[in-house]
């Protein structure tokens, strides 16, 4: 059926042209184009293009119409254009022209129809001012929609629709209220606008309740055309919930079956509602989740199968209308189809859904020997217990019960409905996710715990495996790069060697030519090693001499090793200090003995300073006898309460009591409690036995297994002379000892365990420090190079020399040079034209202009930052300290190697080789040192500066500080610059930005023209003509002719529903 063909009063520019032919322009009254006389001339094409593309873009046409406007001769477009401007020129519309008038008078009536009844006269007065509304929304340039939009125009028509009398509601002008809306939404903003206001369409729902046909057909053209739209559908399904509160409906869509299935008497309005309701149906079952959710389909036609559809349809077709039967025939054809899809779920050609006992046959038959079949028994014991008196409560168990089967059914992944949810907050998927066997959930979590301990232990295998190949590796390159630079060293030193050698033999020679000579010439140092010259002969009657000592024979005994400060970070003894040899000459004072009662068994110790015996001469402690104290202290009472045993606080009473504490094994410990705890929190982190720790601290960790942090922590529970003597008391009772006092106990057995650990702690520590340390020279080293040899640094001190002689006059001018420090005074200096700019902006302008490479100064003084960061105090104290924590640990190797070591000690091992790469690394950190410093003061004496006054770091930072500026400086020029440049562009941008965002419009214009396929009022033609279901009614007259038994040999449903981009 070809589409029908309207005209609309006024311009006829929004229409969509349905067949090929050119559109039909039309002006109001009729009035042929060829009749009117326009007095001013026709312009240019150029400018006649540009005028009517204004025009064509105030109507906001789709693609298609616009090109169709484009096609028409210039003369027709000039006769357009100027009827146009005429008819906005006209004085008598000039007060209708904007939508502020018609939001006024309607929002007046809305408040008088409460107060006043109209005459049939006033009521068309205030029907046209409605119609005028409806046209000028349909023929008006687009502003006029935009205006009404900003002035919240469609809020004042779902006002009045809310605010209607009953008259009102039964007049023409509900009738065009509803044309008003639907006018609107014929554009694609207004349209936009309707379906994005939260109450638009439940409001425009409300007026099915009126007896005026013509309003319930506008309004279910609306609501079926809405159906079509992305996001439309839900929109309509709430609607209807809400009409049928509005309403006081006992089911949604009552109304309108009750409608479909009424009489009126007159056929055409009869006819015209009664294919509104069929074309309404049709859409809301196949439209949005309808066209490819089975499930939906059913769910939703089911409801208008209970209303009773299927009889009604059945009568109507005793209307004989076309368009009538299309809509009928199209609900049917899709009912037919959707039945034969459910019946091939279950293997069968039809399902009788009207009897209970085929559909349970059909159950139990599916579901028999199956897992769910319990299931379903449990499911019909349930029901038999359900209420079933009439009245009371039980409608409503069984109402809960069909909601919650329809969520079930209908709830899609998301927990989202496609209908209206019945249920709030009811998601079928996180129900089903806790009916999840519990034993298998267990089951699999118990798996990947075990799984993920496995993955935690094996990880930190790896890692610990990583860390010892990691170091082992950087040893070995730090050994072959030792390697390396010994042997060049030695390859020098052997050359030099040679040469020395050399000049030893030609010295040697002169010195024989002379004594052949017959002149004396004391004789030449024994070398190294070689037996010292006899002495001359003794002066007559002196003693004879003393026989010369027999070379290499006993050697003296070594001295004892020094005393050596202790590496930082370790505590402050490296090793223990020789016990005191008592004086074997002089008196020896006798040291009294007193008769100190002793406890029967061990004491928590008392940690105080004994005064030596020798001190208490002439103190109070002369005075003081602690025997008579005795005398009267309760020793027994003192036992009890600080035994070293921990004792339950509890008395025992009975014998039972007595042979059960007998039994508990009674906890050792003798140290502090606080310590002691500390102590076994850092075991607990260590995470290794007393046995793997000892093995670990004898083989020097070679197995990485102490972290550096372990380590110092360590160094903090190192026992104490005390707690020696104390667990030394206590020793047999190993078993009963407590965590701590065990550690210590064992530890305490290692010879040299506090040094032990220092030197581990030194060795792990040193490639890090020594890191530290040596960027820090380098930098140094290099920042004074940089600064005594850059020639732009050098053009800097001129130039600035040159404008300081310049700028002042007298005493201060007639410079030579000037210290360092004024290079960051040059911005204090500033322009007395403009403040902005400072002596150091011009001149950076001047280097810019006559010397360009003087700009990147920076690159000359790359390592200044850094070298401003180093303390040179500080970094010789850290020096000192690593030489120290050497010379410590070369003594610690030598009493390491003059004892007898037990089964497992590495420490001779692999201290030795430390010391031989360490050591040789140390001594080019500190030869780099000494030639940083040289450098430095080099660099003082170049810049004229007092060598010792100012540190590096002083130095340095006066240059940082510069560059910061001149840095800064150059930015500061460059914005303004840039600021300049686009003051000089605005002008020029401001043309083509306006040019741009009149594309961006046209853009967005067509952008959402092409979203839409037609016009709302063609969408509404198309779904009352039925064309919108075109294809799908053709499958149904082919499908028709089929028997059944080839419908189900055909292997399935491909229903095609035509889908409107909207």
């Amino acid at each position: 059926m070809p589409p029908r063909k309207r005209t609309r009063q006024g311009l006829g520019f929004l229409c969509c042209f349905g067949s090929s032919e050119p559109p039909e322009i039309n002006l109001k009254d009729s009035v042929p184009l060829q009749l009117l006389e326009f007095s001013a001339p026709m312009p240019p094409a150029e400018e006649l293009h540009a005028r009517f593309l204004e025009l064509v873009d105030e109507l906001d046409l789709t693609d298609k119409n616009r090109e169709a406007m484009f096609a028409l001769p210039d003369e027709k477009k000039w006769q357009i254009y100027c009827s146009k401007k005429k008819e906005q020129e006209d004085p008598n519309k000039l007060a209708t022209s904007w939508p502020d008038y018609y939001i006024d008078r309607i929002n007046s009536m809305a408040a008088m129809q409460t107060l006043f009844a109209f005459d049939e006269e006033e009521m068309e007065m205030r029907n046209k001012v409605v119609e005028d509304l409806k046209t000028a929304l349909r023929t008006q340039p687009m502003r006029f929609v935009t205006r009404f939009i900003e002035l919240d125009g469609l809020t004042c028509l779902l006002n009045f629709l809310r605010s209607m009398d009953y008259e009102t509601s039964e007049s023409r002008v509900h009738t065009s209220i509803i044309g008003c809306i639907k006018a609107l939404m014929n554009n694609s903003q207004g349209r936009a606008h309707v379906l994005a206001h939260p109450q638009s369409i439940n409001t425009i729902s409300q007026s099915l309740r009126t007896e005026n046909i013509k309003t319930k057909v506008a309004v279910l053209e609306i609501l079926g055309a809405v159906c079509l739209v992305p996001d439309g559908h839900k929109k309509v399904l709430q609607a209807m919930a809400h009409y049928q509160k509005y309403a006081a409906e006992r089911t949604r869509f009552q109304t309108l079956l009750n409608e479909l299935d009424r009489s009126t008497g007159r056929y055409r309005d009869e006819v015209s509602l009664k294919t509104a309701i069929m074309s309404f149906i049709n859409a809301v079952l196949n439209a949005g989740a309808g066209e490819d959710n089975l499930e939906f389909r059913l769910h939703l036609r089911y409801e208008f199968l209970m209303l009773g559809i299927q009889p009604v349809i059945d009568k109507l077709r005793e209307h004989e209308n076309a368009t009538l039967d299309r809509h009928l025939d199209f609900f049917e054809m899709v009912r037919n189809e959707d039945d034969s899809e459910l019946a091939k779920r279950f293997d069968l050609t039809h399902v009788d859904t009207k009897s209970a006992g085929s559909m349970f046959e059909l159950i139990k038959k599916k579901l028999s020997h199956t897992d769910s079949y319990p299931h379903l028994l449990s499911i019909l014991q349930h029901l038999l217990q359900m209420p079933y008196k009439r009245g009371g409560g039980s409608l409503q168990h069984w109402q809960l019960l069909d909601r919650i089967l329809q969520q079930i059914i209908l709830q899609d992944d998301k927990g989202e409905d496609p209908d209206v949810s019945p249920l709030d907050n009811f998601s079928v998927k996180n129900i089903i996710r806790m009916l999840v066997n519990e034993n298998e959930v267990k089951q699999w979590r118990d798996q990947a715990e075990k799984f993920r301990k496995d993955h935690t232990e094996l990880l930190a295998r790896l890692e610990k495996k990583e860390r010892e190949c990691e170091t082992k590796t950087q040893e070995k390159e730090e050994m072959m790069k030792t390697l390396n630079k010994m042997k060049d060293k030695l390859q020098r030193e052997g050359v030099e060697l040679r040469s020395a050698r050399e000049q030893v033999l030609d010295l040697s020679t002169r010195i024989n030519d002379i004594a052949g000579s017959g002149v004396p010439f004391p004789p030449p140092p024994p070398p190294p090693g070689a037996p010292m010259a006899p002495p001359p002969p003794p002066m007559t009657g002196g003693c004879p001499p003393p026989p010369p000592p027999l070379p290499f024979s006993s050697p003296p005994p070594p001295p004892p090793p020094p005393t050596i400060p202790p590496p930082p970070g370790a505590p402050p003894l490296f090793g223990a200090p020789p016990p005191p040899i008592p004086s074997l000459f002089g008196s020896v004072s006798t040291l009294r003995s007193k008769s100190i009662p002793q406890p029967s068994h061990p004491l928590k110790s008392f940690n105080w300073a004994k005064l030596g015996e020798n001190l208490i001469n002439g103190t109070i402690w002369d005075d003081i006898d602690d025997l008579r104290a005795f005398q009267i202290l309760d020793l027994k009472d003192i036992e009890k309460m600080f035994s070293a045993y921990q004792r339950q606080q509890k008395e025992t009473g009975s014998m039972d009591d007595i042979y059960v504490s007998t039994r508990k094994v009674k906890e050792l410990s003798v140290i502090d409690g606080r310590r002691a705890q500390n102590c076994i929190i850092l075991l607990s982190k260590l995470k290794m036995s007393n046995e793997e720790i000892k093995r670990a601290i004898l083989e020097m960790d070679e197995r990485e297994e102490l972290a550096k942090d372990m380590l110092e922590q360590l160094l903090k529970f190192v026992p104490e002379k005390s707690d020696i003597d104390l667990l030394e008391e206590h020793k047999h009772e190993l078993e009963r000892m407590a965590r701590a006092d065990r550690f210590l106990f064992e530890m305490s057995r290692i010879d040299h365990y506090q040094q032990r650990l220092q030197a581990l702690f030194f060795k792990k520590k040193f490639a890090e420090r020594l890191a530290e340390i040596k960027p820090k020279v380098e930098a140094i080293l290099n920042a004074s190079k940089e600064v005594t040899r850059s020639k732009r640094l050098t053009q800097v001190l001129e130039v600035v020399l040159a404008f300081g002689n310049f700028m002042n006059k007298g005493q201060r001018g007639n410079a030579f040079g000037f210290k360092i420090s004024s290079l960051n005074k040059i911005a204090d200096t500033k322009s007395s034209i403009d403040r902005n700019i400072t002596m150091l902006h011009y001149l950076i302008m001047i280097f810019e202009k006559n010397y360009p490479d003087t700009l990147h100064i920076q690159e000359d003084l790359s390592n200044v930052p850094e070298a401003a960061k180093v303390n040179l105090a500080e970094l010789e104290k850290e020096v000192h300290s690593i030489r120290s924590g050497l010379k410590a640990l070369e003594a610690e190797l030598q009493y390491q190697q003059s004892r007898s070591r037990e089964r497992g000690d590495k420490f001779v091992v692999v201290i030795s080789d430390f010391i031989t790469v360490a050591g040789f690394g140390f001594s080019e950190l500190e030869d780099q040192l000494t030639e940083a410093k040289q450098k430095f003061a080099k660099a003082l004496k170049h810049f004229g500066e007092d060598e010792g006054r100012m540190p590096p770091d002083e130095f340095f930072g006066i240059f940082d500080t510069f560059l910061q500026s001149f840095s800064e400086a150059r930015q500061d020029l460059e914005n303004m610059q840039r600021r300049k440049d686009e003051e000089e562009r605005r002008a020029r941008m401001e043309a083509m930005l306006k040019e741009q965002r009149e594309r961006e419009r046209r853009a967005k214009k067509s952008s959402a023209s092409e979203e839409v396929s037609g016009e709302f009022d063609d969408l509404v033609s198309a779904l009352r003509s039925g064309e919108v279901f075109d294809k799908d009614l053709n499958k149904f007259k082919r499908n028709r002719k089929r028997s059944v038994n080839q419908l189900v040999e055909g292997g399935g449903r491909e229903r095609a529903v035509t889908k409107v981009n909207y």
